[in-house]
């Protein structure tokens, strides 16, 4: 099956070539035009490092119920899963506070980068446009940008006037898999010069089938082993003769996910400006799967409390103010300036047995002013970025004590075309950022950041360019200060006021080609660490002696140690008119593989292991019909403590009706259906720190509706 899949993705890439001899002029489906790098508009094919793009169209056929869940699949994107209610991104093996998530081009300013329960403010359900941005461009937004940007644009502030003066979309799905329902609505309202935008949605997803166990089988097997040891040390034959049952059989225990969002806009669109203020409120309640601690306290206290009502949870609110406004100059030098300034105003609590155990609050400013000129040929931007903002935790098992956070920023950044094609580009950002902990006192760190890269654009189509990035990247609050007991994790987590900055050297080198009917690319890069930070086991002292397992959890120590990246992505697209069947086909594959080790000996953890995908997509007049495939392989280089993973091959099923051929809605309103995992196969992600407790969702059939207007 191994070698199957490999070759099927593989082959997308050489029918590629098959368009080789064709036109290269106007192609059938043309690269994006990235926003979230800074300077002049470019497409994707324009920037050394990849770059990607979905719509709204693509992100309603992959909605998932976060962020990094609904972005997994794409080249070198993985996710934390954490259950329905929480994941982030993962970029090239990198998570968490080395990948920046962003919100209309300004961070999230939520807790979701402390711990991976924490859920991500932005989860695209009204996302009109998300994009992930790597490379010299990406370091424009700081050394936590090493992995990449993803940025949620969610529309609700524009900057051109929309060409109806009403539109907008309604979407609606159920799932099988957690008899659950998600629903959206947006719209805009144009009079004269001024845009009124709003968006609302909601998700009530109940617990999760899953195929089999919750717990993996080799975290089973270390159980008994565990047990058949304290047998022989005591002397004593226990009855461990169980099946698990409160690992979850069929159906995972509290894997609930229930969300909820309001948006409002309204922006003024001039001739040769634009200005606009928005404000969103998010609120949710989900399950924290796989934790059952609150219930083996109870019963070893004798209580007989209700299970549901035990079950730990988050309930969390966001309320996020954001104005944007830009100015276009026109001049011979300068440009346009845009500026963007955010307020977030963010509380979860973790609940269990029906009272608030801890409560985390994140409040804070943080703007954006970037002036675009034009100089001696170069084409770039200059800019200044602040943040402000406090993290305050309380409760018995925070694990964090008060912190502010400051920052400032100045970064610049330039590219330049010559006629012959040969291009460069790069920047430099300078920041000084500092944490004052209540109880640690202030943490200061200098950050530089700097990037370039070349590029050779070729009459045929071809573009390839190299580039060479530097990161320094400060610790956050979680690395600095964490002293406690972390739940989500199950782990006594120790932070180090005195960690050093990290350092990142990024090698990249790209290979693309664009046809009319047909694209293949790679990408291989090669970062090295110094200083990276990471969770190793460890031992605290505790009157006098040294202890490995506090509060019924094993230690563990943030650490640093020089590590080594290296890996790559090779992806393609194929378009056929008229094909097999009467029906206009695309043709997708993609294989991306890191490998992450410390210098010093042993292997970076939650690095996902080699992965191959393959699609194909067939288009009539009123009816489309796809198929997809993912396979991944075992992830035997794992960290200190860690289980590896086995490999899977997951398969997908799509078709939907295009309602607008019949005269309903415009252009994208459809009925659709799904079937996701169609094998209902046991999946473990190798990026989840919960993997071995909660396996990805099991067979999950789809339906739903999306209406435009």
């Amino acid at each position: 099956m191994k070698r199957t899949l490999l070759l099927t993705a593989l082959s997308g890439h050489l029918l590629s070539g098959i368009a080789l001899s064709q036109e290269t002029d106007a192609p059938r489906v043309e690269a994006p035009i990235i926003v979230t790098a800074p300077g002049p508009a470019r497409s994707s094919d324009e920037l050394i490092g990849n770059a990607t793009a979905l719509d709204r169209a693509e992100i309603t056929a992959r909605l998932s119920g976060t962020l990094g869940d609904t972005l997994a699949g794409e080249p070198g994107v993985s996710t934390t899963f954490f259950g329905q209610g929480a994941s982030r991104p993962v970029l090239r093996g990198l998570g968490a506070e080395r990948v920046q998530v962003l919100t209309n081009g300004i961070g999230v300013v939520d807790v979701s980068a402390a711990s991976p329960d924490h859920q991500v403010s932005a989860d695209g359900i009204d996302a009109d446009k998300i994009e992930i941005l790597r490379g010299p461009a990406a370091l424009a937004y700081g050394g936590q940008a090493i992995g990449g940007v993803v940025n949620v644009i969610d529309g609700l502030i524009v900057d051109t006037l929309p060409e109806a003066p009403v539109s907008g979309e309604a979407y609606g799905a159920y799932n099988s898999v957690n008899d659950g329902t998600e629903a959206g609505a947006r719209a805009a309202f144009t009079t004269g010069p001024l845009v009124f935008s709003l968006s609302a949605s909601r998700r009530d997803f109940g617990d999760f089938n899953i195929p089999g166990l919750a717990e993996s089988r080799q975290l089973r097997h270390r159980e008994e082993l565990e047990e058949a040891l304290h047998e022989h040390e005591d002397g004593e034959d226990h009855d461990h003769d169980h099946d698990h049952e409160d690992a979850g059989n069929g159906t995972l225990p509290n894997s609930f996910l229930e969300t909820q969002t309001l948006g409002a806009g309204v922006s003024w669109v001039g001739e040769r400006a634009f200005a606009g203020f928005a404000v969103r409120q998010q609120t949710s309640q989900y399950g924290i799967a796989g934790h059952s601690h609150a219930h083996e306290e109870d019963e070893e206290e004798g209580a007989e409390e209700d299970h549901d009502e035990a079950a730990p949870y988050i309930d969390f609110e966001q309320m996020r103010y954001d104005f944007r406004g830009g100015l276009n100059l026109d001049g011979d030098i300068l440009k346009k300036v845009t500026a963007t300034l955010s307020y977030s105003d963010y509380e979860h609590s973790e609940i269990e047995g029906g009272a608030a155990s801890s409560i985390f609050k994140s409040e804070g400013f943080e703007g954006r002013i970037e002036l675009d000129h034009a100089l001696a040929g170069f084409e770039g931007a200059v800019g200044l970025q602040f943040l402000d903002k406090s993290l305050d935790a309380s409760g018995g098992e925070a694990f964090l004590t008060p912190t502010d956070t400051q920052s400032i920023a100045l970064f610049v950044y330039e590219t330049r075309d010559w006629d012959s094609g040969f291009g460069v580009e790069g920047g430099l950002r300078l920041e000084q950022l500092e944490h004052d902990n209540a109880v640690a006192g202030k943490t200061e760190f200098d950050l530089v950041s700097a990037s370039g890269g070349v590029h050779q654009h070729f009459g045929d189509g071809w573009f390839a360019g190299a580039q060479v990035a530097y990161t320094e990247r400060a610790p956050n609050e979680s690395e600095l200060f964490a002293f406690g007991p972390h739940l989500a994790t199950e782990q006594f987590e120790v932070g180090n006021a005195d960690l050093s900055k990290e350092k990142g050297l990024n090698l990249e080198a790209t290979l693309r080609w664009r046809g009319a009917n047909a694209s293949v690319g790679a990408n291989l890069f090669r970062t090295s660490f110094t200083n990276f930070v990471y969770l190793a086991p460890g031992t605290i002292e505790e009157d006098g002696e040294l202890i490995s397992e506090e509060h019924g959890l094993p230690v563990y120590l943030f650490s640093q140690d020089d590590a080594t990246f290296t890996g790559g992505e090779i992806y393609g697209e194929y378009y056929l008119d008229n094909g097999p069947l009467a029906a206009d086909w695309t043709f997708r594959s993609s294989l991306d593989y890191v490998r992450a080790e410390f210098d010093n000996g042993g292997d970076v953890p939650f690095v996902p292991p080699l992965r191959a995908t393959a699609s194909a997509e067939a288009d009539w007049e009123r009816i489309e019909a796809g198929i997809s495939l993912e396979w991944a392989d075992n992830q035997k280089y794992v960290g200190d403590g860690q289980l590896g993973t086995s490999d899977y091959t997951l398969i997908n099923l799509r078709t939907a009706l295009k309602l607008s051929e019949y005269g309903i809605g415009k252009e994208g309103t459809q009925l659709f259906f799904e079937v996701r995992n169609a094998g209902d196969k046991e999946v473990r992600l190798a990026t989840s720190v919960l993997r071995d407790m909660v396996p990805m969702p099991g067979r999950n059939v789809r339906a739903g509706l999306r209406y435009t207007f």
